[in-house]
């Protein structure tokens, strides 16, 4: 991981129990494919989507929140096991004050993964913020950590790793398959 996860970085970290994502770009490369039939194309990354069922497995719940509509990510949730999908959100901070309601949650067990301007608001508000390497320049600045790896290459792990670190459960992780 290209930056170092101080201490303080993890005691923010040690409270999230909602790991709420952007879609493209974030969980996606950000490319959107569209054939001439009008159907659309995402690419994700398998280890992304194992890193966000080990989280889910372990505690945290995810949430995605987008900003386009697409079948494609309904399909992807469905895959990951993800409930909780918002799609065609303009305004994602009012949708996540919706959601700390819901949950009966505060902002602080709350982290957020987004890549551009539009995210902004709800990456000042969570407990951790996070960005991914090739996200929007302005992010960078506001956010508590920008991955090592680009969006739908492996940043959602990252992310995914850190959290069950920072959290204590990685051992458990690591002796589930052996890697200790």
């Amino acid at each position: 991981m290209r930056e170092m996860i101080t201490e303080a970085l993890q005691e923010k970290i040690k409270p999230v129990r909602v790991l709420i994502l952007d879609v493209d770009g974030v969980l996606t490369d950000g490319e959107i494919i569209i054939d001439d039939a009008g159907r659309e194309t995402k690419h994700f990354n398998v280890r992304d989507g194992h890193g966000l069922i080990m989280l889910m497995r372990y505690g945290v719940e995810v949430v995605l929140l987008t900003g386009r509509t697409s079948q494609v990510v309904s399909h992807r949730a469905l895959d990951l096991g993800i409930k909780e999908i918002y799609q065609g959100v303009f305004n994602k901070l009012t949708v996540f004050e919706e959601i700390l309601r819901k949950k009966n949650i505060v902002p602080a067990a709350t982290a957020f993964v987004g890549d551009d301007v539009v995210d902004v608001p709800v990456l000042r508000r969570v407990g951790f913020s996070a960005t991914v390497a090739d996200a929007s320049a302005d992010l960078k600045n506001v956010v508590d950590y920008v991955t090592e790896h680009k969006g739908g290459r492996g940043a959602v792990r990252e992310i995914c790793e850190i959290i069950l670190k920072a959290q204590g459960k990685w051992p458990e992780v690591a002796a589930r398959y052996e890697l200790l």
